[in-house]
């Protein structure tokens, strides 16, 4: 029971304290799942019952989120993040349960969702503005707002067929967040766009959250989520495994990417529907993949030494995928050796998503080790290092190599082999971070 105290406890407000702009009590989705899609066709016309499956996209999920507060909601793929946005935007009718939602709603859920593709950027503003609820006279007003927002240029006036994915959405989110809503509901929305659409944004946001404005967000971007949120809501297949300050639900995903988050032993799904990672191997199985494991990794060498373990934790010792900027973090190896090797070295590089090599370094270069090693044996390797990259995301490689008399020797390497996160609240310039202390008189 302390466990779930400490995710649900802290973080989250009085309900008395402020007003309740959206209130979720005891959600279900179910989805019926089919082998063959004939199975539905007999199944709907008599044929023949009980061909389908039940599938539980939510699972007694019950929130609350305040007027004004700014909440995010993480989980892996798969977890019901979007299912619970499109209920509560009236998308998806539940299978069962409540929802409760006092004020006027924007929402942003999928690229474009409710425009006409035949439509110019003009015609598709007054039918969303429509849509939502607005008069021509109230679109007249905002038109130039959006359109100032969207900075499409000429395009507005060609069909949005025409668009660029980019045109798309900052078009879709320009009419959303430019219609004075009271409650905005954005979807990953923002993973798309150039990097100055963004920026504009989240100053959006910002601007947003100064009004009392109620903002709700899904993201896979752990920095916007640590940066932005007052609070944040952490799901997994369906069930609500905790709520509370961006860092402790953070912290408590970041053990669910890797199988070891446990809940409250009363039964297999926990006190408030949360299931217990530890009792599924499939699913901690899929959670290890969800954790930045790449499944179609390079690898190559002549396999005197192998790399059969390797890992990342974080400052707290816990195996992870996602390290906070500005902290300690260690990247491990294991490694079984099959043959003698004079001098094995062992290394690592991290590269940006396009493929450019950014930093790295080896036991060679430390003069960490400069022993020969036998056959049989297993070394644990531990590179241990403050994490001053940028926010952002990064793929680790791995390798053991070494020379024996002027050849040089590839072991085992492995190109890519994780994923990892750094979650940042401040980004600079460039790849690193300075760590600069600045002192103006």
């Amino acid at each position: 029971m302390e466990k779930k105290e400490r995710l649900e406890g802290r973080g989250s407000l009085d309900m008395d304290e402020k007003k309740t702009a959206i209130r979720v009590s005891d959600l279900v989705k179910i989805y019926k799942l089919y082998d063959k899609p004939g199975d539905r066709l007999k199944e709907a016309f008599g044929f023949a019952k009980g061909r389908h499956r039940q599938h539980y996209a939510l699972n007694g999920v019950s929130l609350a989120i305040h007027q004004g507060e700014t909440v995010g909601i993480i989980g892996t793929n798969g977890s019901g993040k979007s299912t619970i946005l499109k209920i509560i935007t009236g998308v998806l009718n539940p299978t069962a349960g409540q929802v409760e939602v006092n004020g006027r709603i924007s929402a942003l859920l999928e690229l474009g969702a409710g425009f006409n593709m035949e439509y110019n950027g003009i015609e598709n503003i007054y039918l969303n503005g429509t849509m939502i609820g607005f008069s021509e006279k109230e679109i007249d007003e905002k038109l130039q707002d959006i359109l100032d927002f969207a900075d499409i240029g000429d395009y507005v006036n060609q069909p949005v067929k025409t668009y660029s994915s980019g045109m798309f959405v900052r078009l879709a989110f320009a009419v959303a967040i430019n219609i004075e809503p009271e409650i905005l509901i954005v979807d990953e929305a923002l993973s798309v766009g150039d990097v100055f659409f963004q920026a504009k944004c989240y100053h959006k946001f910002e601007e947003f959250k100064k009004l009392g404005k109620t903002i709700v967000f899904v993201s896979h971007d752990l920095s916007s989520i640590s940066k932005y949120c007052d609070r944040v809501i952490l799901l997994n297949k369906g069930t609500k495994l905790g709520e509370g300050s961006p860092k402790e639900m953070i912290d408590a995903y970041k053990r669910v990417l890797v199988g070891q988050y446990e809940q409250p032993e009363e039964s297999a799904f926990g006190t408030d529907g949360g299931y217990n990672l530890l009792h599924d191997k499939q699913l901690r199985d899929a959670a290890q993949k969800a954790g930045g494991v790449n499944p179609e990794l390079l690898e190559y060498g002549t396999k005197a030494a192998e790399i059969e373990e390797y890992y990342i934790t974080d400052d707290a010792g816990v195996r992870s995928s996602a390290v906070v900027k500005g902290g300690a973090f260690q990247i491990h190896m294991k490694v079984r050796f099959s043959q003698d090797v004079p001098a094995p070295i062992f290394a690592f590089s991290f590269k940006n998503v396009i493929g450019v090599e950014i930093t790295g370094t080896n036991t060679m270069a430390e003069k960490a080790f400069l022993e020969s090693v036998k056959a049989g044996e297993v070394k644990e390797i531990t590179f241990t290092q403050k994490m001053s990259l940028q926010g952002g995301e990064y793929l680790l490689s791995l390798g053991v190599t070494g020379y024996e008399g002027d050849r040089f020797e590839v072991y085992h390497r492995l190109y890519d082999v994780l994923n990892i996160t750094v979650i940042s609240d401040k980004n600079t310039v460039g790849y690193y971070d300075m760590d600069s202390e600045i002192c103006v008189k």
